[in-house]
């Protein structure tokens, strides 16, 4: 499927959805409420057969966090990015491992970098960082005591 039909059987499962241009794989933005429901339809839908996440990761802007997940098909061999910008001082989101089974690993290393909780993952605990350890590493506003560097 290309990039356009791909977006157009997108706007349909997701009428709210934001596209952002100039990018190689379709990329689009939406809200944690929606994101559970609309990653279900691209693992089950026919059409789409979403059946390999292969990259879930987090960004900090500060603000706000992104949750980015990169999708494809190994049937069709397309490829989807949903970024999910979620709260600065309540970072959660639904998980998908139950979808999914490789965001078991990516969502706890999220939740362990960046403080990002998972709702609903079996799971969820440190995978680094030991259980006693205060803040998470990859944020902007965290401070480590020996490299001092501040963002």
């Amino acid at each position: 499927m290309t990039n356009e039909a791909l977006k157009i059987k997108m706007e349909g499962l997701l009428p709210g959805a934001a596209f952002e241009e100039g990018t190689a794989w379709l990329t689009l933005q939406t809200v944690p409420e929606e994101f559970k429901a609309f990653a279900t339809q691209l693992r089950s839908d026919p059409d789409l057969l979403f059946d390999y996440l292969f990259c879930l990761t987090a960004v900090d802007w500060k603000t706000h966090f992104t949750v980015v997940y990169h999708f494809s098909s190994t049937v069709y061999r397309h490829t989807l990015v949903v970024k999910v910008k979620l709260d600065k001082n309540d970072p959660a989101i639904d998980t998908v491992s139950e979808l999914w089974r490789t965001a078991e690993f990516h969502e706890r290393e999220a939740y362990d970098l960046m403080g990002i909780s998972f709702t609903g993952h079996p799971d969820m605990r440190r995978l680094f960082m030991t259980a006693d350890h205060v803040g998470y590493p990859l944020r902007k506003d965290y401070e480590d005591p020996v490299n001092m560097i501040k963002l």
